[in-house]
């Protein structure tokens, strides 16, 4: 069993088993067809995970790797709020006919700010503070930007990266004010394990670890039945991750510099509906 994987069941197990259920409330998100989706939820679950031991991703169903490091660059590196931008069609439902999602995610990234050092946007700050401040305590992204919020399509769900270097290590905790479970739960975790492996790799560091804080976690009620079949199926050992070792700028990045060795799976053959 991977750690991923034990994880996943615990944090679904947990929901399931000592969530809240918010039948019979005023809901906001509604599936295809009109009807409320509800859910059931738990309030504030906190995942650790060690990357210097194995890469995060679950076995007990298959997470598409490369489309979400694809995501992963097109908010971090491109700091790009179009989705013609985006090789995968998950945003689509929030694009408008120009394809923009408005004033979120790699927009907020963009927004270039003062500071005394010279004039940097949030990723650029990051990566300067990495290498040039690594002890401080004040690195960090907000993309919860308030003034903004009318103009995004969505609001941010993971909305804050706090970075730390302990010794040679880069730790980071990712705060995220919802999530749905069951569709991007492991997604987001794949995500910023292989954004902390850039940052730590073109900054001189290692990996270290990725601490996950979910204020709202909740599965839909039409995907209950969907994670109990899941959480049965058989579960395989980590695979490896390997990314490009000679990469020492953060704009060098693509997807065909990751890999996974030996990942296997259990296929889902279920088709997950998502809410919106």
């Amino acid at each position: 069993m991977s750690i991923a994987d034990r994880i996943f069941i615990d944090t679904c197990r947990e929901i399931i088993d000592h969530g809240i259920s918010d039948e019979g409330l005023p809901v906001r998100p509604k599936w295809l067809d009109g009807t409320p989706a509800h859910t059931v939820k738990k309030f504030c679950i906190v995942n650790r995970y060690d990357l210097s031991r194995e890469f995060p991703i679950i076995t007990l169903r298959r997470t598409a790797f490369k489309s979400a490091i694809d995501e992963i660059l097109w908010i971090w590196q491109k700091k790009s709020n179009n989705v013609h931008d985006l090789n995968s069609h998950i945003w689509d439902s929030w694009a408008d006919e120009s394809g923009s999602i408005g004033k979120a995610y790699g927009y907020q990234l963009g927004i270039k700010h003062v500071y005394p050092e010279g004039e940097f946007d949030q990723v650029d700050r990051v990566l300067y503070d990495l290498k040039h401040n690594p002890q401080s305590r004040r690195i960090l992204t907000n993309i919860y930007n308030f003034a903004d919020l009318h103009e995004m399509h969505l609001y941010p769900c993971a909305y804050s990266m706090t970075f730390n270097v302990t010794g040679n290590k880069l730790n980071a905790i990712l705060n995220q004010r919802s999530q749905d479970t069951l569709t991007a739960n492991n997604w987001n975790v794949v995500q910023y394990a292989v954004l902390v492996h850039m940052f730590a790799q073109v900054s001189g560091l290692e990996a270290g670890e990725l601490v996950h804080v979910i204020s709202d976690a909740h599965i839909y009620d039409r995907h209950i039945p969907i994670v109990e079949e899941i959480l049965k199926n058989p579960q395989y050992p980590a695979p490896v991750f390997k990314m490009n070792k000679d990469i020492t700028d953060f704009y060098k990045f693509t997807v065909d510099d990751f890999e996974l060795v030996d990942y296997k799976y259990t296929k889902l053959d279920k088709k997950i509906e998502v809410a919106v």
